[in-house]
């Protein structure tokens, strides 16, 4: 049966270094983050999943950012090798949580470079932003790793934001969800809905057709709730000042061996 687990990692002391690329840098309230963190792990663990918390890396500003330490495809976990050298010692502890857990593991080689907020899994068919933090060695190693396995790894351009998922997400029916001004090639998508706010492209889903979702998007929560879709927001007001978003705070584990 498929797994209910979730990785994270609580947001580091010097949480208001971390990384800004496409936003201008705003102060961020290291106590509130933390606050709203615990929300957020509080909100996954109420819909079932079980949270498995990867050691603390104080001594990394963007370490809350868990999700872009690996990408996981059925049993495989692929270790990143994060673009910026800043958040490169974020993966050793991730990858022994994650091999603790059962997974099989790699890892992107230099000159590889791959962050897992640049991929998008939908089924079989597994999106990678080609960008500012992957770059062309990462996606064919991507490819070498998981299409052995059965999958279809399609690169699509990101230049407008930080990472792919910054851009774009899926819903549960597989169409793609983006706030087009920030989207490169919503074509590169079979089926692609626009959202009126740029957190509102931005969802895990969580089950039976529960959307977890920044409460900084109103607009495109009523939508999805037209849709027939139930979001569940949380605030995350100070991740986002760091281009941080719903999605990058976890990595969802639904395909380990139970």
């Amino acid at each position: 049966m498929t797994s209910r687990k979730a990785l994270i990692r609580r947001p580091s002391p010097r949480l208001a270094e971390g990384l800004v690329t496409h936003i201008d840098r705003t102060p961020v309230d290291t106590a509130l983050a933390l606050r709203q963190w615990q929300a957020y792990v509080a909100a996954l663990e109420a819909y079932g999943w079980q949270t498995v918390e990867v050691p603390p890396a104080d001594d990394c500003p963007d370490g809350v950012f868990v999700e872009d330490t690996m990408v996981v495809y059925r049993n495989v976990a692929l270790i990143a090798r994060p673009g910026a050298d800043s958040r490169r010692p974020e993966t050793a502890d991730a990858e022994a949580t994650v091999t603790a857990l059962g997974c099989s593991v790699n890892r992107i080689r230099e000159p590889g470079t791959l962050d897992g907020g640049d991929i998008l899994k939908i089924g079989d068919t597994v999106y990678v932003g080609r960008g500012g933090r992957t770059n062309a060695e990462g996606v064919r190693q991507l490819r070498a790793a998981f299409e052995p396995l059965g999958a279809r790894v399609v690169a699509v351009p990101v230049t407008k934001v930080l990472h792919l998922k910054s851009a774009v997400t899926a819903l549960p029916d597989g169409t793609v969800i983006g706030h087009p001004p920030l989207v490169d090639d919503p074509g590169a998508f079979p089926r692609f809905l626009a959202v009126p706010e740029e957190s509102g492209a931005h969802v895990v889903l969580l089950d039976g057709g529960r959307l977890l979702m920044a409460a900084s998007a109103p607009r495109s929560a009523r939508m999805f709730t037209d849709l027939g879709y139930t979001p569940v927001l949380v605030d995350i007001s100070e991740f986002e000042k760091l281009e941080g978003c719903v999605t990058c705070l976890s990595v969802r584990l639904r395909d380990l061996y139970e």
